[in-house]
C-alpha cells in the first residue's frame, strides 16, 4: 500500500540548472525503504561521472570538499549520500543532480512495464510512476500521478518549454493557469503552453491519479523538477 504521511519539506526550488538545490533525493530513499522502485545505483553513476572527467577519487574530493572516505563508501554502495553531498558533487562535477538517478542501460525503442513493476518515485506529497522509462527522453515524458489529500505545487508558479497534456483518472484535480482554473474530474482533460505560468493542486480529501504529458521543446529542460520536488507544499500541516 502506498505511504501518503510522509512529512514534507517546503523550501524554494531555483530553476537554473547548476543551482537547482533539491531533487529527488528523498524521495529516492523513501522509495527504496518502501521497496516501491527499481534500484538506482547512485555509486556505480558517481564512478562513471567521475572516471568521464578523467578525474581520481582524490581528485573528486579535493575539488568537492568532500571526504575521500566518504566518497569511496558512497560509490561502493556502503553510504547513501546526503542531499547536501550530492548537491556538491553535481556543482563540482557541472552536472544536474538528475544525472545520478539516470540508469545507464541502452534506451529502448519501447517501453512496456506491467502495473507492478513500473518504476516509481515517492516525492513529497504522492508518487510519480514513469510510463516511458527507458526510452530516450525526447519529445514526450509520460508519468502517472498519484497526489495525495491537500497537496500543492508551491506557492510559485511553474513555467517551462513546449507543452503539457494532464488527464484525470481518479479524483479532483485543480490547475491555475494564469488567471484561470480548471478543475479536473475523472475523464477530464488539459491541455495547455507550459511557458504560461502554471501550478497544480488536490483540494481534496482523497488522493487523486492523472496521466501526465510533458513535451518540452528544449532539451536541456527539465519540467518533471520543477513539478514534482520534494519541497512541493502541501496546504495542510503533516
Amino acid at each position: 500500500m502506498n505511504d501518503f504521511n510522509s512529512p514534507s519539506d517546503p523550501t524554494a526550488c531555483p530553476h537554473p540548472r547548476r543551482r537547482r538545490r533539491r531533487d529527488f533525493l528523498e524521495a529516492l530513499q523513501q522509495s527504496q525503504a518502501a521497496g516501491l522502485m527499481q534500484l538506482v545505483d547512485i555509486g556505480q553513476r558517481l564512478r562513471i561521472m567521475r572516471s568521464e572527467r578523467g578525474l581520481s577519487i582524490r581528485d573528486l574530493a579535493r575539488k568537492s570538499g568532500l571526504n575521500v572516505n566518504t566518497l569511496s563508501m558512497i560509490e561502493n554502495g556502503k553510504n547513501s549520500p546526503s542531499l547536501e553531498t550530492l548537491q556538491q558533487l553535481s556543482l563540482t562535477l557541472e552536472t544536474p543532480i538528475t544525472a545520478f538517478f539516470e540508469n545507464s542501460a541502452p534506451k529502448n525503442k519501447i517501453a512496456h512495464y506491467k502495473a507492478s513493476q513500473r518504476p516509481s518515485v515517492i516525492f513529497a506529497h504522492g508518487m510519480l510512476e514513469d510510463l516511458g522509462a527507458g526510452m530516450p527522453r525526447r519529445g514526450a515524458e509520460t508519468f502517472l500521478v498519484t497526489l495525495k489529500p491537500l497537496s500543492n505545487s508551491g506557492e510559485n508558479f511553474i513555467v517551462h518549454t513546449g507543452r503539457e497534456t494532464v488527464f484525470c483518472l481518479d479524483g479532483q484535480l485543480t490547475y491555475t493557469i494564469e488567471d484561470q482554473t480548471f478543475v479536473l474530474e475523472p475523464g477530464d482533460s488539459l491541455f495547455f503552453e507550459a511557458h504560461l505560468p502554471h501550478r497544480w493542486q488536490n483540494i481534496g480529501t482523497t488522493p487523486t491519479r492523472s496521466l501526465l504529458v510533458l513535451c518540452p521543446s528544449d532539451e536541456q529542460d527539465r519540467p518533471t523538477e520543477r513539478h514534482f520536488t520534494p519541497e512541493t507544499a502541501c496546504l495542510e500541516e503533516v
